[in-house]
């Protein structure tokens, strides 16, 4: 028996209709072949389903146990399961008609009794998902190993006090890596769950920060040796499940990627729930990575601001969305990254077609989103604005400055010069927010 003949209620793929649909699952806003800026919607969001969060999450919580029951969840063939969670998840990419997937080792694959004996089972998963890819349109956005589940992580991976788990780490995420490879993934993400401390009483913060960055500049030896292209990814995140995390937020990673010399090599993979966590904007995350020039990919979902825990649901928040859009699209967008539905349906949306819903209506205001960026940046709505704020520095003393054509003293003397009296002026904040408001 195929599972996904009967997982979903529907079997026809979700298509745009516009404002003429319905209740039934179909796109409003997302037009998958509509034209922004001369690219494809489509190209520019780049959508993917995550395998962990979609096919692997029970509904459990703290407080109480699996309300999803998955059939692939219960069994004693753990390769059999696997099967059938792999039926279910190409099903589910064939109705949402995305471009791409992205998956956990653990989650695709079950663990066995051994390293050999798990990524044998990687493997074997991987020779189906190969079958599968070919038969369909989905790609592979990107892969990572799971290395903070298992007990043998409770102290982290790369940052553990015992070198045996850091080598098995390294054994884990060289087949994870491999996978990836082979199924022609863009990315490579690291994600240091439990890459930090729970307490300093029993931390050395130097050299855990050094076998990390060791551990990083394996992985990417690693990449060039086997000809991947695509670059490494660390997703930023400040706490949870660790007290402190040490890929803190885009300026941490930036300050560690720099002190390993990884900066060529490493961009990052941000999510707005994370942002949150770290007491940042989602929008300030994205702006700062790509004015440092780490920007990578996103995983798109969003957290609860009255919580202060990763609840990592579908993103919904247009307004939002259409600011970090905005930046993407005046930076060029997307290389190699996408956007990630890094998301859990809620512990009560125990139907199987809620996962369906739940990427619909996610897709659409990533899509409305969109348009109302590429309005704003059309008309220049901020960036007009933007220039004319800093056009001093685009004239010819502005150039000079930058440029080391002036000393201290030269510009202290200018300063103390007669009738040198330069003046405020304004941000016009609630002007600029305002203007936002009539595109969101």
């Amino acid at each position: 028996m195929t599972a996904s003949v009967k997982f979903f209620d529907t079997s026809v793929p979700v298509a745009f209709a516009g404002g003429d649909a319905g209740n039934t699952p179909a796109f409003r806003w997302y037009d998958k072949d509509r034209l922004i800026h001369g690219r494809r919607m489509e190209d520019h969001l780049r959508f993917a389903v995550c395998y962990w969060h979609s096919l692997c999450w029970p509904g459990g919580d703290p407080f109480g146990g699996e309300t999803l029951m998955r059939p692939w969840h219960h069994g004693t063939d753990a390769m059999a399961q696997a099967h059938a969670k792999a039926d279910v998840a190409f099903e589910l990419f064939r109705l949402l008609d995305v471009p791409f997937f992205t998956f956990h080792d653990v989650d695709a694959a079950p663990e066995g009794n051994s390293l050999g004996e798990s990524v044998a089972n990687l493997n074997a998963i991987a020779d189906l998902f190969e079958a599968k890819m070919a038969a369909s349109k989905v790609r592979l956005l990107w892969g990572t190993a799971n290395l903070f589940t298992h007990r043998r992580y409770m102290a982290g991976a790369a940052t553990n006090p015992d070198p045996e788990i850091f080598t098995y780490a390294a054994g884990q995420v060289r087949a994870a890596l491999e996978v990836t490879h082979r199924l022609g993934g863009q990315n490579y993400v690291l994600w240091g769950g439990r890459e930090g401390y729970e307490t300093l009483l029993n931390t050395d913060l130097k050299r855990e920060l050094d076998q990390l960055g060791r551990f990083v500049s394996l992985v990417v030896e690693h990449k060039h040796k086997i000809g991947f292209k695509g670059p490494i990814l660390i997703e930023p995140k400040p706490k949870e499940p660790t007290k402190h995390q040490y890929d803190f937020d885009v300026a941490t990673c930036y300050g560690f990627l720099a002190r390993y010399d990884l900066l060529k090599d490493v961009k990052l993979n941000i999510e707005q729930n994370h942002a949150i966590l770290a007491g940042h904007s989602f929008h300030h995350e994205v702006a700062l990575a790509e004015a440092l020039g780490v920007f990578g990919s996103l995983d798109i979902n969003r957290g609860d601001d009255l919580l202060g825990w990763d609840t990592d649901q579908f993103a919904m928040n247009v307004p939002e969305l259409a600011l970090v859009f905005h930046e993407l699209l005046s930076r060029g967008g997307f290389s190699s990254g996408g956007l990630n539905f890094d998301a859990k349906i809620r512990r009560q949306s125990i139907d199987p077609d809620d996962l369906i819903h739940a990427h619909v209506g996610s897709m659409d205001a990533c899509a409305r989103a969109l348009l109302a960026a590429a309005d704003m940046l059309d008309a220049g709505v901020l960036t007009g604005p933007l220039a004319k704020r800093y056009e001093g520095w685009a004239g010819p003393e502005g150039r000079a400055i930058l440029g080391g054509q002036r000393s201290l003293a030269e510009l202290a003397d200018r300063a103390h010069g007669p009738g040198f009296d330069p003046q405020p002026r304004s941000g016009r904040q609630e002007y600029l927010e305002s203007l936002v408001n009539r595109y969101v």
